[in-house]
């Protein structure tokens, strides 16, 4: 972008009275400015703030959503009482709202505008959506108390990122204002992070149109909308300043139907991560389990591990290895697993579980095989800490110091080898390092005692 073309993003900015055309200097008048809730097919709200442009669509899919108490409590703040009232309005679907916004640019702050904002609820048996649009900046006061209005009715938000962008960037509105106050929301789930729990490590990206096409789609679920003529979101900003120095208003037809995707998108998501969680909850019942996906599975276990579920979590961590999993997530899932069992006193799955992590210890040319730096340093720590709670556990419990002193020799060697060869990095390797050799000169002083 050039300077000029920064300048003109600024002066679009600038909050206006009265939009104009390129063809004449005068105002446009007010019956004139009706031409574009026309053309999109929506209404214009009025309140003593001003107007906006109010656009409604019910779509009969996705579907409401049941909600499990018991599954929600894992997406609820963990700082919610079990019996706090706001726990029990969270298990009420007409009671959640969604809400996606489009804005002036994504680095938020003050210079920042939501000139967009899509929210939707469960109506019908079906998804409500309505969108707010500043057709000027000037409309600013008017979208937002419309908002809070809204929000009030709906004390659940939902969101995707949008406990760190959304919601943020509106308050920063709110709080401009300097006279409409904003609506917090009780509750806040924000779908971005049991999102990455689940499908990061087997998509990467976790974008909700990465997640609409391999996750809310095939496998016998379909979406009756598609993404192949959406626009790409990082032009948004720039067709509402084209809209706003006086470009045509076909663009934002654009616009509107990309947020109406992403919000019925987030509704999708939100039912396809319940029913998951459902399903979970019922495994140890008897009841199937919804997907046979091995790293779905082992980001189940571990959002169940993270809340204190440890036997639900145990049985995900079994499943998903029984299923197979790459061999980076594999590793992750036995260390996790073992760290299960220690602690519930099971030591000898325990120790098979770091036994089986030690014959895998990548070691010479097998090293070469594991695809980045980053994979080559998780797998040499996995099999020094294995060697490490093995020898834990024969000082300790085996009653084996000779053993347990055999065991950490090793990992010294093997961290100090992958330190040299530049495999692990220094402080990292220096840490380790220190806590087996501070182990070692015990047990060899023990034996030095015995002996």
């Amino acid at each position: 972008m050039n300077g000029n073309d920064r300048f003109a993003g600024i002066a679009a900015l600038r909050p206006a009275r009265g939009r104009q055309t390129p063809r004449t200097s005068a105002p446009v008048a007010a019956s004139e400015t009706d031409d574009l809730a026309e053309f999109l097919g929506a209404r214009i709200n009025r309140n003593h703030y001003g107007a906006h442009l109010s656009l409604r669509q019910w779509y009969p899919t996705p579907e409401t959503c049941s909600i499990d108490a018991r599954s929600l409590s894992l997406l609820l703040p963990q700082s919610l009482a079990p019996v706090d009232r706001t726990t029990d309005e969270a298990a009420d679907p007409d009671k959640w709202l969604f809400l996606d916004t489009e804005t002036t640019g994504l680095a938020g702050g003050t210079g920042t505008y939501a000139f967009l904002v899509g929210i939707a609820w469960w109506d019908a048996g079906g998804l409500q959506i309505e969108q707010f649009f500043m057709r000027d900046l000037d409309e600013e006061h008017s979208l937002l108390l419309e908002l809070s209005e809204r929000m009030r009715e709906r004390p659940v938000l939902v969101t995707f990122n949008g406990k760190s962008f959304d919601w943020p960037l509106l308050e920063t509105r709110y709080r401009m204002t300097r006279c409409i106050p904003a609506h917090s929301p009780p509750v806040h789930l924000d779908l971005l992070h049991p999102a990455r729990q689940l499908w990061r490590l087997r998509l990467g990206s976790v974008r909700l149109r990465d997640l609409e096409r391999h996750v809310l789609s095939g496998a016998g679920r379909a979406l009756d909308w598609s993404r192949h003529d959406d626009i790409d979101s990082s032009l948004i900003p720039e067709m509402y300043f084209d809209y706003l120095r006086g470009g045509p208003a076909g663009p934002l037809a654009g616009i509107f139907r990309h947020n109406q995707m992403d919000l019925r998108g987030l509704a999708t998501l939100a039912g396809r991560i319940l029913s998951l969680l459902d399903c979970a909850h019922r495994f140890s019942e008897g009841t199937r389990a919804e997907t046979q996906d091995a790293v779905e599975t082992f980001g189940l276990s571990r959002m169940f591990r993270r809340r204190g579920y440890s036997g639900r979590a145990r049985e995900l961590y079994e499943t998903a290895l029984s299923f197979g999993l790459p061999r980076p997530v594999e590793r992750l899932a036995q260390r996790e697993l073992a760290q299960l069992a220690k602690r519930e006193r099971d030591y000898a799955r325990a120790t098979t579980l770091w036994e089986e992590l030690r014959k895998a210890s990548p070691s010479g040319k097998r090293r070469k095989l594991i695809a980045t730096p980053d994979d080559t340093q998780k797998a040499l720590e996995a099999a020094i800490e294995a060697a490490e709670q093995l020898a834990i556990y024969h000082e300790h419990l085996a009653k084996q110091p000779r053993r347990a002193a055999e065991l950490t020799a090793l990992a010294l060697t093997e961290l100090q080898s992958a330190r040299s060869d530049g495999e692990i990095t220094v402080a990292r390797a220096t840490k380790i390092e220190a806590r087996l050799a501070l182990r070692l000169l015990r047990l060899q002083r023990r034996s030095v005692a015995k002996g």
